[in-house]
C-alpha cells in the first residue's frame, strides 16, 4: 500500500502531539544504551562489554518480537488475560490515529515497543558476569512474549487490571515490577557468581554509572512524559513529577549514605536517581507535584533498606534490579491508591481523598503482577536450562564474559588482537595474535 492514501486517512492526527511523541519515543529508546552504560560501570573490568551487549541485544530482540507478535498480544482485543493476533506482524497498524489518541497508530506501537525493549534489558542486571550470552538471547525472546506482552495487556491493553480501574501511568506493572521480580527469579535459577560472598565484587567505573544514570533520567522525561500520548496536561504533570520525585529520592538517599557510612557515594547517588524515576513511573500522571516529592522521599527508604540487606543473603541478584525496580515499582503502584487526586488527574482519588476502592485495585495489581512475573520467569529459565546451559563454566567466568563471548576487551592490556578458540575439551582458550 502506498503512503499517499494512508496519509490522506490520517486527517485527525494532531501534529503537535505527534511531534512530542516522536521525540518521546527517541528518548525512551536512548534509555537502553544509557542503561548499558550504567550497568557496565557496575560490573568488574572483565565484563563491561558483555554487560552492555546484553542491553544492545535487547533492542534487536525486543523490537522484532514486539512488531511480530508482542504488540498484538498486548493491544489487540479485550480479553481478560491476553490479547489477540489481529495486529500480527503489524497488520492494520497504519498512520491513522489509534483509538483514544491523536497520534498515528504506528507511532503508538513504536513508543510502546521501546518500553518492551528496556524491560528486557533491565532483567540482564540480575545475571551479568555469569549467564551465557546465547541463553540470554533465547530467554529474552520468549520472556518478551510470555511475560511482558501479557502484563502490558493486563495494565494497558484492556486486560483485567485495566478493566478493574487499576491506575498505572507509565509501566509500574509491565516494566518495573515485572523486571524486578523476574530478576529475582533469574538470579535464583542461574545461581550466584563463583566469587560471591568470598571477595568484594566492586563496580569498576563510577563515572560510567553516573553518566548512565544521568542519561536515564533524561530519557525518563520521554518515558513518563510521553505516556500522556500528547502535548497535554497529563504529560506536563508527569514530566514535572519526573523532575521532582527523583530529586527528592536523591536528597534523602545522600542523607542515608552520610548517616550510615559517613560518605555520600557516587554509585549510591546514581542508584537514587534510578529509584526515584521508578517510583514516579506508575504515579506520574495521577499525583500532585507535592505528593511526587513526598513519594520520592518516603519511597527511598524501603529501596535503600533492600539494597543494604540483599548482599547479606545468598541471592546474587547482581545489580539490585529487585530493589531499584521491583520494590520501587511496587511502592509507586501502592502510592497511587493512597494519594491519587482527581483534581489533578481527572480520573480518580485515592484513600486519603475518600476513595478506598482505588487502593484495593492498586493492591491487587501489586500482588498479581509480581507473582505472575516471578513464576513464569522461573519456569521459563528452568525449561531453557533443560535444553541448553544457562551459565558459563567457572573457567570462563574467571576469564571474563567480554573475551569469552565477544572476543574483545574493554581495556586491552597487551599488544595484538584477542582471539578466542575452543581447546580439545571444548572450553574457550585465549590466543594473542601479534
Amino acid at each position: 500500500m502506498s503512503a499517499v492514501p494512508l496519509l490522506a486517512q490520517a486527517a485527525e492526527v494532531d501534529t503537535g502531539d505527534t511531534a512530542w511523541m516522536l521525540a518521546a519515543t527517541a528518548l525512551v529508546l536512548m534509555m537502553t544504551p544509557a542503561l548499558g552504560l550504567f550497568y557496565a560501570g557496575l560490573v568488574r573490568a572483565k565484563n563491561p562489554l558483555n554487560t552492555f551487549m546484553m542491553c544492545a541485544a535487547s533492542i534487536a530482540i525486543g523490537a522484532v518480537s514486539w512488531a511480530l507478535v508482542g504488540y498484538s498480544l498486548a493491544f489487540d482485543g479485550t480479553g481478560d488475560l491476553i490479547g489477540g493476533l489481529g495486529h500480527f506482524a503489524l497488520q492494520d497498524v497504519t498512520l491513522e490515529p489509534r483509538d483514544g489518541t491523536t497520534i498515528p497508530h504506528l507511532l503508538f506501537m513504536a513508543f510502546q515497543g521501546t518500553f518492551c525493549i528496556i524491560t528486557i534489558a533491565l532483567i540482564s542486571g540480575a545475571v551479568v558476569e555469569r549467564m551465557r550470552f546465547s541463553a540470554f538471547i533465547v530467554f529474552a525472546a520468549l520472556w518478551s512474549v510470555l511475560v511482558y506482552a501479557v502484563l502490558a495487556h493486563w495494565a494497558f491493553g484492556g486486560g483485567w487490571l485495566f478493566e478493574r480501574g487499576t491506575l498505572d501511568f507509565a509501566g509500574g506493572v509491565p516494566v518495573e515490577m515485572a523486571s524486578g521480580f523476574s530478576a529475582l527469579a533469574a538470579a535464583l535459577v542461574v545461581g550466584a557468581r563463583k566469587d560471591y560472598g568470598r571477595q568484594a565484587l566492586l563496580p569498576h567505573n563510577a563515572i560510567y554509572v553516573l553518566l548512565g544514570a544521568g542519561l536515564l533520567w533524561f530519557g525518563w522525561f520521554g518515558f513518563n512524559g510521553g505516556s500522556g500520548f500528547g502535548a497535554n496536561e497529563a504529560s506536563v504533570l508527569a514530566f514535572t513529577n519526573t523532575l521532582l520525585c527523583p530529586a527528592a529520592t536523591l536528597f534523602v538517599w545522600m542523607g542515608l549514605d552520610a548517616i550510615r557510612g559517613r560518605k555520600v557515594t557516587a554509585v549510591g547517588a546514581a542508584t537514587a536517581i534510578i529509584v526515584g524515576c521508578v517510583l514516579i513511573t506508575p504515579a506520574g500522571g495521577y499525583v500532585s507535584p507535592g505528593w511526587a516529592l513526598a513519594l520520592g522521599a518516603l519511597g527511598a527508604l524501603p529501596c535503600y533498606a533492600m539494597i543494604v540487606w540483599r548482599p547479606r543473603t545468598r541471592v546474587d541478584e547482581t545489580l539490585d534490579v529487585l530493589a531499584a525496580h521491583g520494590i520501587a515499582g511496587f511502592t509507586g503502584i501502592l502510592a497511587i491508591g493512597f494519594v491519587a487526586q482527581a483534581s489533578w488527574n481527572g480520573i480518580s482519588d485515592g484513600l486519603i481523598y475518600g476513595n478506598a476502592a482505588q487502593l484495593t485495585d492498586q493492591a491487587l495489581a501489586a500482588l498479581a503482577a509480581p507473582a505472575y512475573a516471578f513464576a513464569v520467569t522461573f519456569a521459563l529459565l528452568k525449561a531453557i536450562g533443560a535444553v541448553l546451559p544457562l551459565r558459563a563454566t567457572e573457567r570462563e567466568e574467571a576469564m571474563g564474559m567480554d573475551v569469552i563471548y565477544h572476543g574483545e576487551e574493554a581495556y586491552p592490556t597487551g599488544e595484538g588482537a584477542i582471539l578466542v578458540q575452543p581447546d580439545a575439551e571444548g572450553d574457550a582458550t585465549l590466543v594473542k595474535s601479534s
